[in-house]
């Protein structure tokens, strides 16, 4: 009895395998994953922006000129956005020196630098800029294009 019993076993496992196998290769899009820049994984390259307090933050007190700078800081944002090579911005409230992140779909960290010189609340020093190879969902490209969709108001 234990003789048949094994055989079935690996025919029953085989059966599903090959049937799940089959399953998930029919959901690939080739076409997609190209558009995408994905890797066989789904995967590509990011670089990864950590922004921190800088040392002029507590500095510059006077809401004019904090307002500017945010200004330019958003108007920044938007440019890169537009051009294709924002890919995820938001800030951190966790009450450390943590304040925003980007996810830049740009080649090399230096690529990643040229991009936040342009932006003036790095260079008036209210925010660092730590710069992070980053590997993650090729998915994370259509990001923007959802959030189109669903965002009811935009920020100035």
């Amino acid at each position: 009895m234990r003789l048949l019993f094994l055989p079935a076993i690996l025919l029953l496992a085989a059966t599903f395998s090959t049937a799940y196998a089959g399953d998930e290769n029919d959901k690939y899009d080739a076409a997609l994953a190209e558009e995408l820049g994905a890797d066989d994984y789904g995967m590509r390259s990011y670089i990864f922006v950590m922004l921190r307090t800088g040392p002029a933050d507590a500095e510059i007190t006077d809401a004019e000129r904090r307002n500017e700078l945010f200004a330019g800081h958003f108007a920044n944002i938007r440019n890169l956005a537009e051009e294709g090579k924002l890919v995820l911005a938001g800030p951190l409230s966790n009450g450390t020196n943590e304040r925003g992140l980007y996810v830049l779909n740009v080649e090399t960290i230096e690529d990643a630098q040229a991009l936040m010189e342009n932006d003036p609340t790095i260079v008036a020093g209210v925010f660092t800029a730590e710069y992070i190879n980053f590997y993650g969902s090729a998915a994370l490209m259509k990001l923007n294009d959802i959030h189109a969709k669903i965002q009811k108001t935009a920020v100035q």
